[in-house]
């Protein structure tokens, strides 16, 4: 007996020790679960939320806040609050989508456990039961691969939602981040591509059709499955009605009601897309919008394109070239003057075939309508005056110290083969007198002139320079011309007047700003001298009837381009017609850019009474003897002219010999009034 016993005690010492050592394992497994769970919780309540992939339209809108152009990033998408969403669909969607959203903490594990549990039936992955909460974080976070993987961390993101935000706060965001087909996210987007109106306005009808539309975008489109979307509209009454979120009578009513589904919009041209494309370009590469943050962070570029006069640009330029050859193109900038504004932006005849914005090309010559900038150099060193007269006939010019000979010729060899004025050689643009111009002032006083006046392209100190032939831009000539329009002061051109971020905070603002860079005095006189472009003789006579208010301006003629510079007081444009690779164009695509110019100047200005130039100090104006340059007298012969110069440059000497003051009276001995007073009589002195 005490062998046997002897033999047993080690056995039970044997089980009391491994009874302890499973105890302590029961315990340090309890403590792992517990540490395991509190740092769970710790990470859900802490863990930050990587950032959301919420993509929104950003919109460009005009001066009125009207919209030309979306840039979506494949994406329309318009974020709303809550309140801002018809209650109706904020009902439908949860009776659809999640009925228990309320009362559960982001996963619902009962639901997770019968999709499971039909899923092993199957042996594969069958149905979702996905809550709401986690459908958010599977469009936020994840892919939508269908593997239990993906689903746990579906779960893990959605009880991370929950810790972060309320359940109003998760409802908003699905609202605004769901798929509704056709490009649609968000129930704003969807509302107003379906039906036309805020998500706010949505009928009990509607919303049950729109909730219905999620779970199969494609197949439950009302435009491409119109019965399927209807049956499932039905669905999401009777499940509103299961919810008790509506009577038996209200669903039927509902599901028997006319729902006028918007047609989808047809492929509109976009409105201004060259400015459109503009706005994007120096948005990003000047004022460093990110790209990313551009197309898909939901702003608001305010910028300063006036919509009217868009259309007006649009219909000058396609009737300007009907009837032409298909391949010739445009180029029209329309600026406010007192402002730096652009009003209006046609960079092509056709954007759906070439997006290139022939506005910003350096590559052509601006020909004669360069000339204006030439004798403003000239006038302001005084160089010339309006009546400096030099001989219109075939010239040839030494330079380089008499080491370069230039042959310039007028177009069509057409010349006065007799002495002109300045007034007369601009408005015939007679190249001889120009040559002379700037070989009086010198190229390099031209350049300097240029550069205040806005032009940045490259060029040349040489006597050719004062007929345009270095290449410039529209966009560089309507920034020039601009200075004389607005009295000597250079706005700089503004497309963008702020930038808002989809809260409306302001990102970026600009103000226009003004330097005085010639006097207005030598502004008014080049303009003044400009609208003699339009009088009989002028090159711009041809479209003078198209005109009922004061312009200036100035053509310009090369083998490939044909120009049309000018302004009033309210609005400069520059318009350009040639061809792309430089190609020659005929008399009539020539004459095809002034009348573009016309017309759109009138109808852009229709509503606004004409402005005259008003003339400030610094210029006088006095009758000349066209004869001899001198101050009129009823002794001299000729036809007396008003001219206007800059103060201080007009003559001083009357052509009569009896003295310098011509509007003395005189007696011819018998009482009779002399030959001077009739003449005074005659011109209202």
């Amino acid at each position: 007996m005490e062998d046997t016993a002897s033999q047993e005690q080690p056995d039970i010492r044997t089980l009391n020790r491994w009874g302890r050592f499973r105890r302590r394992i029961g315990w340090l497994t309890l403590l792992a679960l517990l540490a395991t769970a509190g740092t769970g919780t710790l990470l859900l309540r802490y863990a930050p939320l990587p950032a959301g992939a919420t993509m929104q339209t950003t919109k460009i809108v005009d001066a009125d806040g009207q919209p030309i152009a979306s840039l979506q990033g494949g994406v329309n998408r318009q974020i709303v609050k809550l309140a801002d969403i018809s209650p109706w669909l904020v009902k439908a969607t949860l009776a659809v989508e999640d009925r228990r959203f309320y009362e559960h903490a982001g996963v619902d594990w009962r639901g997770m456990a019968r999709a499971a549990w039909v899923d092993i039936r199957h042996l594969s992955k069958q149905q979702g039961a996905s809550t709401l909460t986690q459908q958010l974080a599977r469009n936020l976070y994840l892919t939508h691969e269908r593997t239990w993987t993906r689903k746990l961390k579906e779960a893990w993101y959605a009880a991370r939602l929950e810790q972060a935000y309320s359940k109003d706060e998760i409802l908003e965001l699905y609202l605004n981040q769901i798929y509704y087909g056709h490009g649609a996210y968000g129930a704003e987007a969807a509302s107003k591509l379906y039906f036309n109106k805020p998500a706010k306005e949505l009928t009990l009808s509607e919303s049950a059709l729109l909730a219905g539309i999620p779970k199969g975008p494609r197949y439950y489109s009302p435009h491409l499955h119109p019965a399927d979307s209807r049956a499932r509209q039905r669905k999401v009454l009777e499940s509103m009605r299961e919810t008790g979120q509506l009577t038996r009578v209200q669903a039927a009513n509902a599901a028997k009601g006319v729902v006028a589904v918007r047609p989808l919009p047809e492929e509109e041209e976009r409105s201004a897309p060259y400015f459109a494309d503009y706005v994007k370009k120096i948005a990003i590469e000047r004022l460093g919008i990110d790209e990313r943050l551009m197309n898909e962070g939901g702003l608001t570029i305010q910028t300063t394109l006036d919509a009217d006069m868009q259309l007006k640009a649009e219909a000058a330029v396609k009737k300007g070239l009907k009837g032409g050859n298909d391949e010739l193109q445009t180029a029209l900038i329309a600026i406010d003057p007192r402002n730096g504004y652009i009003k209006a932006m046609v960079g092509g005849r056709n954007y759906h075939n070439n997006q290139f914005n022939r506005v910003f090309a350096s590559t052509r010559q601006p020909g004669s309508s360069f000339k204006p900038i030439m004798y403003a150099s000239a006038l302001e060193q005084h160089a010339v005056t309006p009546v400096t007269k030099f001989r219109s006939e075939p010239t040839m010019f030494y330079f380089d110290h008499d080491r370069q000979i230039y042959r310039p010729s007028n177009y069509n060899d057409h010349y006065f083969n007799g002495e002109i004025g300045l007034r007369q050689a601009i408005a015939a643009s007679d190249n001889i007198y120009a040559v002379n111009t700037i070989m009086q002032v010198g190229p390099d006083a031209v350049i300097s002139m240029a550069r205040k006046l806005g032009i940045t392209s490259p060029l040349k100190a040489v006597p050719s320079l004062a007929l345009g032939t270095f290449p410039v831009s529209p966009f560089e000539m309507a920034s020039a011309f601009s200075v004389f329009a607005n009295e000597g002061r250079k706005s700089e051109p503004i497309a963008i007047t702020s930038i808002r971020d989809h809260d409306g905070r302001v990102l970026y603002e600009n103000h226009p700003s003004q330097q005085q860079v010639v006097s207005p005095a030598l502004s008014y006189l080049t303009t003044e001298l400009m609208e003699s472009v339009f009088q009989r003789g002028g090159t711009g006579h041809r479209v003078a009837n198209m005109l009922k208010r004061p312009v200036a301006g100035k053509t310009g003629t090369t083998d490939s381009d044909a120009w049309f510079v000018g302004y009033t007081p309210e609005l400069t444009t520059a318009v350009w017609v040639g061809y792309d690779r430089g190609r020659a164009i005929t008399s009539s695509e020539a004459h095809r850019a002034a009348p573009i110019f016309a017309q759109f100047t009138e109808a852009a200005l229709e509503s606004s009474p004409p402005r005259a130039f008003a003339p400030p100090e610094g210029v006088v104006s006095v009758y000349i003897d066209p004869a001899t340059n001198l101050l009129a007298s009823p002794l001299c012969p000729g036809q007396p002219v008003l001219e206007t110069f800059l103060s201080g440059t007009e003559p001083t000497e009357a052509c009569a010999p009896y003295g310098s003051d011509p509007l003395r009276q005189r007696d011819d001995g018998n009482g009779n009034k002399s030959i001077w007073n009739k003449f005074r009589r005659w011109v209202g002195v």
